[in-house]
């Protein structure tokens, strides 16, 4: 075996000697004996089995022997059936759990053989396509059921008395349950793991059993190149797993750590707190209901604990008290200052931080203080403070994608006029920061599409007409594309949505019964979060020139009705721990609806057609990825996953993102895990919000249409094409360590949706079996 080891260690001669098929029909051997109740020609099986185990984890652990694994068919387990390694370790290893094994009658020895075939299961299911061949043995659910067992039992072990056997076996048994806990943590390392983690009931002590690791600094494992940063931010992306980590004492332990470090290296901790608050779950889940103290007195050994606390003492620093408790008010408030920054990037946080604290109220106060002389009628004092406020109020004030709108530096220039950007202490906004508008094609009826819908009649029957459709849309996309814009793409959704709901081969929902009141709709109330939100997208739609003065009440009527009619479509049981955001009821959807926004512009601020579309789209699968206030808390997804507050575009979308990243694009897979950041993350922040400010508006209509069109499943392409795009820009930014601010701080230069189809394409006839459909079992997807 110690030469097996050796050869595991070298990469070369690993892939020579050891990731044969030779090799592994040699190792399973006894495995595959053991699996048919034959007799084994080994010595001590419960010695040899976990050596076994231990030359396979290494194996696994490579991409080859991963592939070998998981797709080589080639070993003979019965009657000349061959099967495929991965089935035979798993199917063994669930037959381990379940004692099944005369040859391993002794405890112990059966927990280090499980132990170790486990971690073999373990090099697969922290993979995504891992976790895709091996999900179906059920195998979270087993190691759960092993783990609340054993935890069980350790409950009822008597107090060890000094001399007596009772303490090894407590010792024992106490390494038994951090193995199986171990081993439930590391189904954290993709979307769709960590909601099979969430579904056994354990993630609590799975991140507190992270946590106590964690603060050792302890590896993940042996066969880990890296720490628990890429799970850590795996966690935080959802509801429960950001309660978890707060739970544990980690997300405390990070503020200290935090305001310990301020006057020293603080790049690190700023890191860290940008992964724990990519998303916008994490920020609800922290923040939500969580009042500021705002205390008239603060001392210098009071140090701040949560989130909250954090952003009273380095973010809304306005009054003396605040600060004069800090040793560095520059150097510490800039740096809650460049933590908002990207908070506000992602705009559901922003919405949520604005709600509550009135952020940019209080940043313009704070411009209006730091001028020349005594009154508020001075120049404004240039300074690293006054630079980065002006930055942060130009990001949250002015809505567009690349060509749309300007962001001002943060650097100051050489020369006799350091900061040539105006600076502003109340609204509106200076016109230098915002581009001219895209011009929209609102009338293009000369264009192929809208000869093609001329055409277009009662085609229920019609099966071809779809297909004919998609070829058309391809056709345009790769050369004319800027036609798709305007009233064509409007009526071209609009007759597509109508043409699919209405099949019944198409409905993957119940079609949409709704009719409300108008006195109902009237009286239904709009939080801040949603009123806010519909500002920020009347204003986009005013810079684009897409609405009329009608749209001011009509996007307020098109939110109401939208709201009454997913409230139909929520589960009414209770969230468990799950915090709830303070500004909507416990069945409401924690952020503003981007997609139904999205649409509203499309129609042109028409809320008659909007709302059909809306509610005819609510009938197709491509809803339940592309809209999440739709299928959030959903009575279409199981209650208990309904509960979790997962959404699919993480567990699903983002989970199939990662997959086709390691085998298309592997360059940038690897850089996100140096970084200890995840594509899955940028990925929710990106859809969750339809990208809006990260593309310019025709290339949002695109990303719209092309899912509609072409499919759900073209959102995961859509975002391969993305990380493919920027792959450059990621290569460059992980080397600086800069990776996931540029990603959250930068819009998407330069893509367009259309130098992208045929690449997306070739995706869907390489993997459209696979993601497409797993999308459509999303009515039970942990089974």
């Amino acid at each position: 075996m110690e030469v097996l080891w050796m050869l595991c260690e070298r990469t070369e001669s690993a892939a020579e000697c050891l990731h044969q098929t030779v090799v592994i029909e040699m190792l399973l051997a006894p495995v595959i004996a053991l699996l048919n109740g034959q007799q084994v020609k080994l010595k001590s099986p419960a010695a040899t089995l976990p050596l076994i185990a231990d030359v396979l984890a290494r194996i696994a652990n490579t991409d080859r022997g991963l592939s070998l694994f998981l797709y080589e068919k080639n070993l003979v387990v019965s009657n000349n059936e061959r099967t495929f390694p991965a089935h035979v370790i798993v199917q063994f290893t669930l037959m381990l759990l379940e004692k099944e094994l005369s040859c391993l009658s002794d405890s112990d020895m059966s927990q280090t053989s499980c132990g170790a075939f486990i971690f073999v299961c373990r090099q697969m299911y922290n993979t995504c396509e891992g976790l895709q061949v091996l999900r179906p043995y059920g195998l979270h659910k087993a190691v759960a059921a092993a783990w609340k067992k054993t935890s069980s039992l350790s409950e009822r072990v008597p107090t060890p008395v000094p001399g007596a056997t009772a303490g090894t076996f407590s010792h024992n048994m106490l390494i038994w349950e951090e193995t199986l806990l171990d081993s439930l943590l590391n189904f954290a390392a993709t979307p769709k793991g960590l909601l099979l983690l969430q579904q056994t009931g354990a993630i609590t002590e799975c991140v507190s059993y992270m946590f106590s690791r964690f603060t050792k600094k302890l590896q993940v494992s042996r066969c880990e190149k890296f720490g628990y940063g890429v799970m850590v931010t795996q966690v935080a992306a959802t509801a429960p797993g950001v309660a978890a980590l707060h739970t544990s004492g980690f997300v405390r332990a990070l503020v200290v750590e935090l305001w310990s470090v301020l006057e020293c290296g603080i790049e690190e901790s700023f890191l860290s707190l940008v992964n724990l608050l990519s998303s916008s779950q994490a920020v609800w889940e922290l923040l939500g209901r969580q009042p500021l103290a705002n205390k008239s007195e603060y001392t210098l050994r009071e140090m701040p604990t949560s989130i909250p606390d954090m952003i009273d003492r380095l973010i809304a620093v306005n009054t003396d008290a605040k600060i004069h408790s800090l040793f560095h008010y520059e150097q510490s408030h800039t740096f809650g200052l460049r933590l908002l920054s990207v908070l506000c990037c992602n705009l559901d946080s922003f919405l949520l931080l604005e709600s509550q604290y009135n952020i940019v109220s209080m940043l313009l106060q704070s411009q209006r203080e730091n001028v020349t002389g005594q009154d508020n009628d001075g120049e404004f004092i240039i300074d690293n403070l006054s630079v980065e406020r002006n930055h942060v109020l130009v990001r949250v004030s002015a809505v567009g994608g690349p060509s749309e709108r300007k962001l001002p530096p943060r650097a100051l220039q050489e020369g006799e006029d350091p900061y040539p950007w105006p600076m502003f202490s109340s609204s509106p906004l200076p016109t230098c920061y915002t581009l001219d508008p895209p011009k929209i094609h609102h009338d293009s009826q000369d264009s192929e599409m809208s000869t093609f819908l001329a055409s277009f009649k009662d085609s229920k029957n019609e099966a071809s007409w779809m297909e004919d459709c998609r070829r058309q849309y391809c056709k345009m996309m790769t050369s004319k594309p800027n036609v798709l814009t305007g009233k064509v793409l409007a009526d071209l959704l609009e007759k597509v949505m109508a043409h699919l709901s209405s099949s019944a081969s198409e409905c993957f929902f119940s079609p949409a019964q709704y009719k409300a009141e108008e006195k109902t709709v009237q009286s239904a109330v709009l939080s801040s979060v949603e009123q806010l939100g519909i500002n920020t997208c009347l204003r986009y739609g005013s810079y684009l020139k897409l609405l009329t003065e009608d749209a001011v009440s009509d996007l307020p009527l098109l939110t109401r009705n939208i709201k009454i009619f997913l409230s139909t479509q929520r589960v009414t049981t209770s969230f468990g721990s799950l915090t709830l955001p303070p500004v909507s009821q416990q069945d409401g959807y924690p952020g503003y609806d981007w997609l139904a926004c999205t649409v509203f512009l499309i129609m042109a601020g028409n809320m008659d057609r909007s709302l059909k579309m809306l509610l005819n789209l609510s009938s197709l699968l491509t809803s339940a990825f592309i809209w999440p206030a739709r299928i959030h808390a959903s009575i279409h997804v199981p209650v208990e996953v309904a509960e979790s507050g997962i959404s699919p575009m993480y567990w699903c979308t983002a989970h199939y993102v990662e997959m086709l990243l390691k085998a298309e694009v592997p360059l940038v897979h690897s850089a996100f895990r140096m970084s200890g950041f995840t594509p899955s993350q940028m990925c929710l922040h990106w859809l969750t919000q339809c990208f809006w400010n990260y593309l310019d508006w025709t290339e949002i209509c695109h990303y719209v249409s092309t899912c509609v069109l072409m499919g759900p499943d073209y959102q995961v392409y859509m975002c391969v094409a993305v990380f493919t795009h920027l792959q450059p820009d990621i290569l460059q930014r992980t080397q600086s360590q800069q990776l996931q601010v540029y990603l959250k701080e930068e819009p998407i230069q330069g893509f367009k949706v259309s130098d992208y189809m045929e690449l997306m394409e070739g995706l869907e006839q390489r993997y459209r079996n696979i993601v497409l459909t797993d999308m459509k079992s999303i009515r039970n997807p942990v089974a």
